[in-house]
Parts: structure tokens; sequence; C-alpha cells
């Protein structure tokens, strides 16, 4: 009997007591048990009586066994003795031995089964575990004997709580603030936490996508209907003093070229909202801080500058830090106003939690009744705080010499979104204006004492009614693009949950509204006036009390459920709540000439506190709510940069370039060498960041090493005619002087081109010449080299009609001297490069067939055997990429076999060998098979085509129905390339991505 069937043997046989063996004969073939026997037991009997062997062995008879194949005598042909008679009470005494080993064994389990986990599988059921008497007869006596034991006793829950509520947290509130610790929840998380992939970022916990695919579904809201996205993470800093002070404080940060500025007359007034960059003091254009939005209080007294005014300063979170500590620096705002200090209240430990929530002297599953302290009792509120500042330190500071206050308003009011032709539809029908007060009404016990001060004054209930005359003509206005870019208007309405419909409905525009034309054409043409824009939501003291004297969910339905008719409408007069709201027109997409308005909508400003009163209204009323993918898709139809990953010259930029490249090299990592593209081989030196110094470093490289070239002359002139084809002497900025801007020269003709690259390659002496170039030689060494944007508008719409294809009847062609727009040449070439030495421009490119760009896709300049192959055929797609060589491999496998190697070695030697052994390798960098290590060698050359710049958006775009894509490019290398292109093919470009040896003809813009 082997080893295993032995210890089974063994283990049938530990409960059968010692005075019962086995006999030997019933032992199978090979020391198995035959399956058709059963056991055979002797009894021990004593000697007397025995029979006479001569006796037994005559009158003995074989004992039969059935056996595979029929009856044999015995198991192996034997046979045994039965004896002819047995003491009774002796053999009585073993069958009763064996009898009570028989219950034992029954009674007594092996295991620590269950009783109905004995059964066999086809007669168990699951009622089994908690219903007895859907076992067997015989066994459910064990079971109920199992049930009653303290291990198999449920816990008792309580009678007036269902499943859900018990798997709640004991006190909800607690559990909230201690799950915001890290990462701050707006108001709206609950909802969005139940459909949508939450994500933490920037110190919140914001929804990224829904869960459901909406992707076309969100596109189509934002064309024809209604996207809604809360934007409550955004950063809100207000300023606080004369006028003059604060603009003469904030001039130095911002500058006219880029566009408008907070001196700007519309949004100076309080009628508009403005949008700008700002810098670090007198830096422009280098050290760009981030793009922010403002909002100037409108004034009391027209034309006052030395009246208090209140500013606005919008911004996204990863932009605040940085922008509050300048405009801290600018304004001399040091010592922080000690009186307002955010402190929270200490958010508890589990086991603080669980002592305060614990009931000793009640009985679980029986009805707790809440305890009520009286005045001691202090209701546990929710937390209300900043993810991105710590809140032990304070959020204002003032200035001694300017009387300037900054404040912190984060998370001080909600901010919601709109977006699409239905946005006013839904806001006009959401929203109610709120209704005044009249001196009948019985307002004693009413909180909104502020609302009933205001009613008193005949100003300001006309103003009122006047906020509500045009509120009300939004709604029959076709988009919100109609209406002057960034209208303001100030409002007070009601509570929005009173007027919340039964089911869900589609709100839609309804003329009847527009029935005074004048009226609209007046709103259309002027906008919104300017005493209209005011609200309450400026002062801070009323927004406190109506974020405290909220009326709760909880006593709203109860009321509504004391109505004598189900379902009618609930009307609360003077203790109905007023809230003071501001609405902001978004314009959508302004720059290019293509669907001018796309995306615009309205943008809702709520004190906090009631952010879900206002969030459910919008959502019925038709609204489809997006996350911040939507947000990206948004900006990227719009054609504008997002914030932060399209601004590479601001620190927030660089710091996200840094953590995206971070992501997907570990994501790369993650797959095995086989399932991963070979970057090295595909020629693609950074697949997971732009390298934007090194690109405009090369180029300034490729320019001087192309100086002397292009200057030197040569017997019969081929020589330098061929460099100045490849490198044009107008792009070397450090030797050559800037001329006057009033040269202007239309390029109609290639051969013209060259004749005015060669005349002006010809250096003109004289003293006006020399003190320009020593006043650009200065300005560059006072700006520095360092990395920018160019972010012009008149260069900017210079380099738009220099990008466009010339011909004599194409709308490029008359934009130029139509618009007085300078010519491309040497000398409007130098005259950009000489204050933008280091600069990248954001362009938009369209595919010109097949392809959908992806980030980081590489934007090359075409060889002109491309151009001849798109003029044979216009479907020719683009050239492809030889395949590179990857002398990294050679070294990954040197590198594995030295670490086996040193492996064998370490087991052999002892273990302080060992780690001398192991001090070479740790200064050794890790290779990774597939990218590039060590330093970079020269992007632009690296590939058989010219590096121009990157991609940062792209996707397919089903506004357009090709694929399209956002990026920079290098302003020296784009100036090359126009000057080296013919005019009818000019602004063409090359798209590869990083996995790809396919380039794909583009056409670059840049819209302003």
């Amino acid at each position: 009997m082997s080893n295993a069937k032995e210890r089974k043997h063994a283990k049938k046989m530990r409960n059968q007591p010692t005075n019962v063996t086995l006999s030997s004969g019933f032992v199978a073939d090979r020391g198995v048990p035959h399956p058709g026997t059963s056991r055979q037991w002797q009894a021990r009997v004593n000697p007397h009586s025995l029979p006479d062997p001569d006796v037994n062995e005559q009158s003995s008879s074989k004992v039969m066994f059935r056996k595979k194949g029929g009856w044999k005598a015995g198991p192996e042909g034997t046979s045994q003795e039965i004896p002819k008679y047995i003491t009774a009470s002796t053999f009585a005494q073993a069958r009763a031995a064996e009898i009570s080993a028989m219950l034992k064994a029954v009674t007594q389990k092996s295991s620590n089964s269950l009783v109905f986990q004995t059964l066999p599988r086809h007669m168990r059921r699951r009622a089994m575990s908690h219903n007895v008497k859907r076992l067997p007869r015989r066994l459910q006596e064990i079971a109920q004997k199992e049930a009653e034991k303290a291990v198999h006793q449920k816990k008792e829950h309580s009678k007036n709580k269902c499943h859900k509520a018990r798997r709640c947290h004991m006190n909800r509130t607690l559990e909230f603030n201690r799950r915001q610790k890290k990462n701050i929840w707006l108001e709206t998380h609950i909802w969005h936490a139940k459909r949508f992939h939450m994500i933490k970022k920037w110190g919140y916990c914001l929804g990224e996508r829904p869960t459901v695919k909406s992707h076309r579904a969100c596109y189509r809201a934002m064309t024809n209907r209604c996207l809604l996205q809360d934007l409550s993470y955004y950063c809100c800093l207000e300023l606080k003093g004369k006028e003059e002070e604060i603009l003469k404080a904030l001039s130095g940060m911002c500058s006219i070229d880029t566009g408008l500025t907070f001196a700007a007359v519309h949004c100076l007034s309080g009628k508009r909202q403005g949008s700008l960059v700002l810098y670090r003091a007198n830096k422009y254009p280098r050290e760009m801080l981030g793009p922010v939005t403002f909002i100037w209080k409108s004034q009391r007294t027209t034309g006052d500058t030395s009246e208090s005014r209140q500013l606005w300063i919008w911004l996204h979170p990863t932009l605040k830090q940085d922008i509050l500590e300048e405009i801290k620096a600018v304004c001399q705002c040091v010592e922080p106003i000690k009186s307002v200090v955010c402190l929270t209240d200490p958010l508890l430990t589990p086991s603080q939690e669980k002592s305060q929530t614990e009931l000793p002297d009640e009985k679980i599953g029986k009805k707790r009744k809440r305890k009520d302290d009286g005045e001691n009792a202090k209701p546990i509120k929710k937390i209300i705080g900043d993810g991105t500042r710590d809140p032990n330190l304070p959020y204002s500071w003032i200035s001694p010499a300017t009387g300037i206050i900054i404040s912190d308003l984060t998370m001080e009011m909600n901010r919601f979104r709109l977006i699409g032709p239905l946005s006013h539809s839904i806001l006009t029908e959401a929203i109610k204006a709120a209704s005044v007060h009249t001196v009948g009404e019985d307002t004693e016990a009413t909180p909104h004492r502020w609302w009933i001060e205001t009613c008193k004054n005949p100003d300001s209930v006309s103003l009122h009614y006047r906020q509500e005359a045009v509120f009300e003509l939004l709604g029959g206005i076709t988009s919100p693009a109609e209406i002057p870019a960034g209208t303001i208007l100030g409002l007070t309405v009601g509570d929005p949950r009173i007027n919340l419909p039964p089911k869900k409905s589609k709100a839609l525009p309804n003329p009847e509204k527009c029935q005074d034309n004048e009226k609209v054409r007046q709103l259309l043409l002027e906008g919104v006036p300017v005493e209209c824009t005011r609200s309450f939501i400026w002062n801070h003291d009323i927004c406190k009390s109506v974020t405290e004297n909220k009326i709760s969910d909880q006593d709203l339905n109860r009321m509504r459920s004391e109505l004598l008719v189900p379902g009618s409408q609930l009307i609360l007069g003077p203790h109905e709540s007023k809230i003071p709201i501001l609405l902001i027109q978004q314009p959508g997409k302004v720059t290019g000439e293509d669907r001018l308005g796309w995306g615009s909508g309205w943008d809702v400003l709520l004190p906090k506190g009631w952010g879900m009163a206002f969030w459910i209204p919008f959502i019925y009323r038709g609204a489809r709510v997006g996350g911040l993918k939507e947000s990206a898709v948004h900006s990227q139809y719009k054609r504008s940069p997002s914030v932060p990953g399209d601004f590479p010259d601001c620190p927030a930029g660089m710091l996200f370039a840094e953590e995206q490249a971070k992501n997907l090299l570990e994501k790369y990592k993650r797959r095995p060498p086989a399932k991963r593209p070979n970057y090295v081989k595909l020629g693609t030196l950074a697949p997971f960041f732009c390298p934007w110094e090194q690109l405009t470093q090369d180029w300034e490289l490729r320019g001087q090493a192309h100086e002397e070239p292009s200057v030197a002359s040569s017997p019969n002139g081929k020589e330098s005619d061929l460099r100045r084809s490849e490198m044009p002497c107008a792009l070397i900025p450090k030797k050559t002087p800037q001329p006057s801007d009033e040269v202007g020269t239309s390029i109609d003709h290639p051969r013209k081109a060259e004749e005015v690259m060669d005349a002006g390659c010809q250096e003109p002496v004289g003293p006006e010449s020399i003190r320009d170039q020593e006043a650009s030689e200065n300005h560059v060494a006072a700006t520095g080299s360092q990395l920018c944007v160019l972010r012009s508008r008149k260069l900017l719409k210079q380099l738009s009609a220099w990008c466009g294809p010339s011909s004599e009847d194409s709308r490029a062609a008359w934009r130029a001297p139509g618009r007085a727009q300078q010519g491309l040449t040497r000398e409007a070439c130098l005259s950009i490069l000489g204050h933008f030495p280091k600069a990248l421009v954001w362009v938009s490119l369209s595919l010109l067939s097949k392809g959908s760009p992806e980030p980081h896709t590489m934007i090359c300049i075409p060889a002109k055997e491309d151009f001849l192959q798109l003029r044979k055929d216009w479907y020719y797609c683009g050239p492809q990429e030889s395949k590179h060589s990857d002398p990294f491999k050679s070294k990954i496998l040197k590198q594995k076999e030295k670490k086996k190697r040193e492996k064998r070695q370490k087991l052999r030697h002892t273990s302080s060998d060992g780690l001398a052994g192991e001090e070479p390798m740790a200064g050794q960098e890790a290779l990774t098979l597939g990218l590039w290590s060590g330093p970079l060698p020269r992007v632009t050359l690296h590939c058989s085509r010219i590096l121009l710049g990157f991609v940062t958006q792209g996707d397919f775009s089903m506004a357009v129905g090709c694929g399209e894509a956002l990026g920079f490019v290098s302003l020296t290398g784009l100036l090359d390339m126009l000057s080296s292109q013919p005019a009818a093919q000019r602004g063409l470009v090359l798209l590869r991505p990083p996995a790809s040896l396919q380039y794909r003809f583009a056409r670059i813009a840049i819209e302003v």
C-alpha cells in the first residue's frame, strides 16, 4: 500500500475502537480494499470457546465474495472457517462496541464544513444556508444545532433602516469631511461620482468623463443643444482699492501688444468680461504666468477714478500660486489681515468618530432617538475649503502704501458653464426673477432682511425690473453668439427648486418673448446696459446670509407633502430664498473665418452652498453634463490653447509636461518589449514630451551654420544660391541689421522672391543701420534667449497672411495689400526675429487627406520632391520615413549579460565581494529598449524631413470632417519654410505620428 493510500486508510480508522481490527483477508489485491465488499470484523473471543480444529476443518465452509467476473471463494482464492457456535454475551458485547463506534463516527465531524456542505452537489440548494427545512429530514436536527451556535448567529440590525442605509457611515458628514482631507470635493461631487470617472487633480476630485459612451452626444450638445460643466474649481482673486492704484500696479503684468488690458473701456465700466495673458512685472514677452479672465464691479458714479473698486480675476488652479505671489509683489500687499483666517474644524480620526457615534446603553436594533443638548449642541458642518492652499494660512492681504486689499475667494462661489445654442433657453426656463416684497406682506419672521430693505428703495426695484426684462429677452434669441462677447448681466432670482418640473423636459427658444424688435436689436448691438450689470453677489455679507439661510431639501419636501393638491405649485411668499447671481456670456470661437461663434454659452456665478439647487434644474431642462475631457474637446474645436498643457513658456505648463511624460513612460514600460513600438527605429527622439528648448536652439544653430556660406561669393554663384534656398540669409538675426518696417513687397512668383532675397542679402552700411543693429542687440541681451511664445496680435496677423497660398485669383492675393500688410521679405523677417529670436508660434493644422493626428506628432517641412509628387497626384498621401538603426540594442543585451554574470559571481563569492561588485553598476543609467537614452542629438536633422514643431492637441474633428491638430512651431523655422516654398503651395507641412513612418500633408494656419 502506498503512502497516500495508507494515510487515507488511517484517516478512515482513526475513530474506530481499539477492540476492533480489520481482517487481513479483506484487503484487496495489491493492498487496496475491494469496492464491492464490506469490512469483516473479528471479535475477540475466549480461548475455551474455540472448537476443535479437526471438527472445524471438517465442517468448515468457504466464504464466498463477489468479485469482478463473478463470485469467488475468499480473497486471493483462499477460504476462511466460520465457527459452529459462539458465546452470545461476548458476541453482543463486540457488536455493541461496533455500533457505538459507528454512531460516534457518524455524529463526529471530521472537517469544518457545515451539514448542507456534506451533501452531494446535485442536492444542494442556496436556501439551505439559512433555512433548515430545505435540508433532508435526517440532517435537520444537526443543522439546527449548528445554527444555534454563536458563530453562525446573524448580527441584529436596526429595523428602521434599509440595506443601503445600513451600509452607510454612522455619521455621513464626518466621513465625507475625512475623505476630503487631501482632495477637496465640489458641491456636485456626489452627483458626479455616481455617473463619471473621477480623477484627483490640482487638489480637487473632478469628473473626467461620463461612464456612458457620450463623445458624439456631447459634441451634438455643444453644437445644437446645451452642455453643462462645473467650473467651481477655478480660483478667484479679489482686489479692492482705488481704481488708479490697481491699474498702476497691474499695468506692468500685461502688454497692449497681446490685446486688451485691465484698462479696457468696456471692461473697466463693468459691462464686459475681459481676458488677457499675465507676465511677470516688466518681463514681457518672457516669463509668462498664464491666461486669466477678469470682471470689474460696475461704478456707481461713472468717471470717478478715486472711488473704491472691486476686481475679480479668475484663473486655473495650476496658475494660482505664481500669479498670486506676483500680484502681491506688484501691489505691495505683504501684511496678512489677521482677523480673517481660514481655520477649518480638525478632522476626526475613525476611532474618535466611533466614540462619538457609539451608544453603549442602547440595544442595537431598537430605534434610537436623537438627543438634544440644547445650547451646547454643536452640529457637524460640512467642510468648506480650498485644495490649493493651506487652510491654516491667511487668505487676505493689505498694502499699507497703496491701500489695496487682495483676497482669495476660491471655493467661495460656484461657477457653472452652459455651452450651446439652447443655453439661455435653459436659463430662462430654470431660473425666475425674485418677487418683490410689498408693504402688506408679513416679513417679520423671514431671514432675508437684505432683500426686504432692497425692496424699500424705488431705484433698486426699478433696476430689478429692468434686469428681469433683459433676462426675459434672452429666451427668444437663437444663439448666445449673437450677443456681444463677454456681456455681463446681474440678477436676483428665486429658489429654482420650487419650479422644478415633475420629469425631464427640453427647453426651446420662444420667439414670442422677442416681440419688441427694437429692444432686441439694441441688446444684440450694444449688449446689456451698464446699470443692469450690478448684482448683490459682490457683497460678501449678503452671500453669507444667503448660504446660511438656505431652506434644506428635507424641509422643502415636507412642505410639498403638506399641499392640499399634490403636485401643485409651492408658494412660500416672503420666506422663499433670494439668490444673487451673475450671468457672463462666453463668446466661443472668435478666431479664424469658419464656424465663428461655435461653442458660445453662459457662465453662471452663484453663492456657495447653492450648487445642487441650480444643478438639478438645469439638467431637468435638457442640459447634458460633461467633464474635463469635454472641456479639452471644446477648446480643441475652438482652436484655442487649453490650460495648462498648451502654455510651454509657463511654469505650470512645464510641470504639466513633466508629469505627462512620466505617466506615458510608465505606461510604455508596463507593456512587454515585443508589444510596444521601438521609437528609436521609427526615428522618434521624444515620443512622450516636446523638447521646445532644443528645437528653438537647433534652429538658431542652423541659422548660424548657414550664415557664412550664404554671404560667401563663388565664381559662378551656384553655391551661394543653393545655400540661400536651404537657409535664407534673411533669417540671421545676430549679424544683420534691422531695416525699417516701411518696406513692403508682395511675392507673386518664386523668381521674384529669389530676387528679393538676393537683393536683401547685401548689408547696407550707414549710421541708421548701425544704430538699429545696436538697439536690437541690446534688446536681445536685455531680454535674454529664454523660450517664449509669440502673442503679439500685429505680428500674428502678419504671419497669418503669409501662411496662406498666394495666387492672382485667390483671396490671399489681395489680403496683404488690402489690409496694408507687409510682404514676405528679408526686412520683414529680420524685424520679427530681432525682437523674438527664440520664439514659438501657435498654429492650427488641417490634414488634406485621411489621417488622425495625435499629441506629440512631429510637424516637418516638405522637400522639393514631395511637392513634385503632390503636383502629379493630388491624392498622394505623403512620403515615408526609412527605418533607423537601433544603437542601444546591443548595449542593452550587453547590460543584461553583465547583470547575469555579476549575479553568478555574487553567488560564488561572499556578500562583501558581491556588494563591491555592484558599485560600478549603480552609476550606470538603465537603458530601455525602444527609447533614446542620454542627451538628444539635433532634433531638426534627425529624420529625412526637417523638424519644424510638435502637435499638442490632435484628433479627428467632427466639425470639419477631417483630422485637425493644434501645436507650436519655431518662428525661425516657419519664416525659413515660408521663404523657401513656392507661392502656390505656401503653408503646406508634413505630419508624422510618433509610432508611424508615414508622413501626411497638412495645411498650416495662424488664426487671430
